[in-house]
């Protein structure tokens, strides 16, 4: 028996050191970015690697948005007051992300349930497709998306970049897993209590694949943030570039100031830890849920 306790204490000590030092080696890069953002030029490019800065200073934020400026927004011709274009870049990657995110909530929601609480013909064939869509890379739809923009007039526009993530195949594939563990009943009394399709997926089938939904949130928002192949060829404008698309140009033409890029890399990652934070307890139930449901 001591022996038996002995064991399971060793075991959750190792444990434990494990996802320490793999939780230091994930955070790692943020904290030197962070840090970076914060320090000297010379602290930054000095051989030995300094962990921590012995002087704050803002300047590499400063240099960051006195760079470049732009409109802070763009609607019917007219142009708003001008910002610094980091600003403008930040506000269209948070619209583009958030957008894409919604919406992809939304459309996947509806049709996982579709999938899998409704009976029509060409169910199951409709369901492969989704999956076989799955396995299929993003370069191969490419120019039929690009062509498709252009022809809707959408070309170097940021809703270009949100249209294509809302029919995502995984959104559907997930939440159409989630939808299968609502009981029938639960569905068919609601139906014989005389509400309708709408209020029963609105009152019934949303709280119920919650978890889902926090999961899918978290991918889709990381998953636009991060798309910056599908950026860069969608859009062209530098008011309407994204954080991602914006960072790479100062770089090309600022290569040697790694101080600003550091500094715009911590502006871009700072929505992504919110988001996650926001979120991290649907996250976590649904990863939780799916690991039991196999």
């Amino acid at each position: 028996m001591k022996s038996d306790m002995a064991r399971k204490r060793a075991y959750k000590i190792v444990s434990v050191v494990i996802l320490v030092v793999l939780a230091f080696l994930f955070l790692f890069p943020l904290y030197w970015i962070v840090i970076g953002a914060f320090k000297t030029g010379k602290e930054i490019n000095a051989t030995t690697p300094v962990w921590f800065p012995s002087e704050w200073v803002l300047d590499n934020f400063s240099r960051l948005f006195s760079r470049r400026t732009a409109p802070l927004f763009s609607l019917f011709g007219i142009e708003g007051p001008t910002v610094p274009a980091a600003i403008r870049w930040l506000l269209n990657t948070v619209f583009m992300a958030v957008m894409a995110m919604v919406l992809t909530c939304i459309t996947a929601a509806m049709a996982g349930y579709a999938l899998a609480k409704k009976r029509f013909h060409g169910r199951a064939i409709l369901f492969s497709l989704i999956v076989c869509a799955m396995a299929l890379p993003k370069q191969v739809i490419l120019i039929p998306l690009l062509k498709e923009m252009d022809f809707l007039g959408l070309y170097d526009n940021i809703w270009a970049v949100i249209f294509p993530t809302v029919g995502w195949p995984f959104g559907v594939f997930l939440m159409k897993q989630f939808s299968e563990g609502i009981p029938d009943e639960i569905l068919e009394a609601a139906r014989i209590d005389g509400a309708s399709e709408a209020k029963t997926f609105t009152t019934i089938v949303v709280p119920m694949v919650k978890p889902g939904i926090g999961a899918l949130a978290i991918f889709t928002f990381i998953n636009s943030w991060n798309d910056y192949f599908m950026q860069l060829i969608m859009l062209a404008s530098g008011s309407n570039f994204t954080i991602s698309l914006g960072i790479a140009t100062m770089q090309a033409e600022t290569s040697i100031d790694m101080g600003m890029l550091m500094a715009g890399a911590a502006l871009a990652a700072l929505p992504i830890i919110i988001v996650f934070l926001i979120f991290q307890k649907y996250f976590t139930q649904g990863i939780t849920m799916g690991a039991v449901k196999g």
